[in-house]
């Protein structure tokens, strides 16, 4: 059995690789959002879709078990989403994710983003090429679901504690669920976020401009260098 998750693994992120590679040729900045059920996920992904629209280019990947709801709310907002049903799969892979990105055709320099199937534990494993995990803690939940499902919460670069407009309606601890979050991983960004009252989005949305600008310098220089190394190979077949 070890062999066998490894060989699926190791497929996985060879498809995985890809997906990141044409994202950088690309000047897209990926980002792969992973929660349990009912945290908020898309309706906070709507809300950060109304907020960038008319900035950045936007495309989205929704995966669910079944059904096309949420590819349906997020195509309400004007950008395109494709569905991807697992079936009794409880997660997305870079295969599906590859062939999403055909099928899309993001534009150059745009914002590509995951919604995974809402599940704490298969995602962790599987890399879709994207450049940051991003869980999602509702504070509907419990604060020790950080220490629940550490692997998770380890590799996600970015943490959102949503629906903090609920906080004084609640006995939750937003302190003690960030602490057990760093317990696992110190490194976490977290911003404490609402998609119904738009507190903490700003901050949210400043670390998303901030990987678009990243992304499209890493671009400019990527091609920069090709048309360098072009001039130095038409240089030298001229010196012949």
């Amino acid at each position: 059995m070890v062999q066998i998750e490894q060989d699926i693994l190791s497929k996985n992120n060879t498809y995985a690789a890809a997906n990141r590679q044409w994202f950088d040729e690309h000047g897209i900045f990926a980002l792969n959002l992973v929660s349990s059920p009912g945290s908020g996920k898309t309706t906070l992904l709507c809300k950060t879709i109304d907020m960038l629209k008319d900035k950045v280019a936007i495309s989205v990947v929704e995966g669910d078990q079944q059904t096309s709801n949420d590819a349906e709310r997020i195509r309400a907002t004007g950008v395109q989403a494709l569905q991807i049903n697992t079936g009794k799969g409880c997660h997305l892979d870079g295969h599906m994710v590859g062939h999403a990105v055909q099928r899309l055709q993001p534009a150059d320099e745009s914002l590509f983003l995951i919604e995974n199937v809402g599940n704490l534990v298969c995602p962790a494993a599987f890399d879709l090429g994207e450049h940051h995990k991003v869980a999602i803690l509702s504070v509907t939940e419990g604060e020790d679901k950080p220490l629940k499902y550490p692997d998770m919460f380890a590799a996600a670069d970015v943490m959102l504690l949503n629906k903090v407009d609920l906080l004084p309606y609640l006995e939750f601890d937003a302190d003690l669920a960030e602490a057990n979050a760093h317990r696992v991983n110190p490194d976490l960004v977290i911003f404490r976020v609402s998609a119904t009252s738009g507190e903490g989005m700003s901050g949210w949305l400043g670390w998303i401009a901030a990987g678009l600008d990243a992304q499209r310098s890493l671009r400019s220089e990527t091609v920069d260098a090709l048309k360098r190394r072009v001039a130095e190979l038409e240089r030298q077949l001229a010196a012949k």
